[in-house]
């Protein structure tokens, strides 16, 4: 059996699914692969507080929140993080989630974020790709020729 891929999401990737206005966005469809076990989530306490603090500062209904950190708690693995190297000086909460991932032997760092995108498309061997791309790569597809994957 192959072992599944393990993938940091950053906390703009949750955002953009709960912000979605349609069901089927790359960024839910991401969330429903991880509920449906396609893959591992890895998550750390300091992120699971930023996606917290972002999804309600977005206004996002409380109640979708708490149901979503319950599903987080019961079904991704938690990573405890002892020391955060600086890596990203232009924005050192993203240190956070490089450290998840590192830490957590992550294959993929889901992200939109520029500062992160901007270590380039490798980092310890940790790919850092957009929703889009890590959901071709999910559904073993490949991204069509006429669009850029980042």
């Amino acid at each position: 059996m192959t072992e599944l891929l393990r993938a940091v999401l950053d906390t703009n990737i949750y955002v953009a699914a709960f912000l979605s206005k349609s069901p089927t966005s790359p960024t839910n469809e991401i969330l429903n692969r991880w509920e449906a076990g396609e893959f591992v989530l890895l998550i750390t306490s300091a992120l699971l507080d930023e996606v917290i603090e972002k999804l309600n500062d977005r206004g996002i209904d409380r109640q979708i929140t708490q149901n979503l950190i319950a599903r987080l708690d019961q079904t991704a693995v938690n990573i405890f993080l002892d020391a955060v190297p600086a890596v990203v000086a232009a924005d050192p909460d993203d240190d956070v989630i490089l450290a998840c991932a590192t830490n957590g032997g992550a294959d993929y760092l889901v992200t939109c974020d520029s500062h992160l995108l901007d270590l380039g498309e490798e980092y310890q061997g940790i790919k850092i790709v957009k929703a889009l791309s890590f959901l071709w790569k999910l559904r073993g597809d490949e991204p069509p020729s006429d669009i850029a994957e980042n």
